[in-house]
């Protein structure tokens, strides 16, 4: 039995999965207010399924890139479960279980997909995605231009996530490259990676891992001293 945290993005998602089947899922709509309702959610999943926190075996956690202070909370509520139950912490790239809820919801699809998050401006954090879940393109931070993530013109893209949308008017000539824009993240995407993980014992240093950022956070406030 693993729970399932994400809060990467203006979703609030949390998701128990035995051995790879939901259990329980409580995702909300897009919101700011993750601090709040993620323990309320952590609690809602757990009642609704008879399951005590003891039962768990491991904490899956997206671990980014994505929001900074959604991520702090995810990891932090994550690594507190671990800390307290004594359980492994399990962390997942945020565009990996984008890619992978992607294809459980468009099996029939032979093409690449493209996570994109919103970094503000006309900046995304993004990545390419096969159906293996392999990372045909690395996770960067991408100011978009019409060259952008390097498309081959002989594979079939489609771009998913916050950031797909305002990067519609680069790409709009392409004709291999398409956008979904009913795509919503959940943590149901963090299952099968972290089953994975979870049977290669693959685990997160519960006392020093910390969210993957992939860029150090600079408050819109900020203001450089002349």
């Amino acid at each position: 039995m693993i729970l399932h945290i994400e809060t990467a993005t203006d979703i609030c998602s949390v998701v128990l999965a035995d051995n790879g089947v939901v259990v329980a899922e409580k995702t909300s709509e897009p919101i700011r207010d993750h601090a709040s309702s993620l323990a309320v959610y952590i609690d809602q999943v757990l009642k609704e399924s008879g399951v005590k926190p003891s039962d768990l075996k491991a904490i899956a956690v997206s671990k980014g890139p994505g929001s900074y202070t959604g991520l702090r909370i995810g990891v932090s509520t994550a690594k507190g479960l671990c800390y307290a139950l004594n359980i492994p912490l399990i962390a997942i790239a945020t565009t990996q279980s984008m890619a992978q809820l992607f294809y459980l919801n468009n099996s029939e699809y032979n093409g690449y997909v493209v996570p994109l998050l919103d970094a503000r401006r006309m900046e995304v954090y993004g990545a390419i995605y096969n159906q293996e879940l392999d990372e045909v393109h690395p996770i960067v931070a991408e100011i978009l231009h019409s060259d952008s993530f390097s498309f081959q013109s002989t594979i079939n893209y489609t771009l998913i996530g916050s950031g797909a949308a305002k990067s519609k008017t680069f790409f709009e000539n392409k004709l291999n490259v398409a956008i979904d824009e009913s795509f919503s993240v959940s943590a149901i995407g963090l299952i099968k990676p972290a089953l994975k993980s979870y049977q290669e014992k693959v685990f997160e240093d519960v006392a020093y891992f910390e969210p993957f950022y992939l860029k150090d956070f600079v408050s819109p406030h900020f203001k450089a001293e002349n």
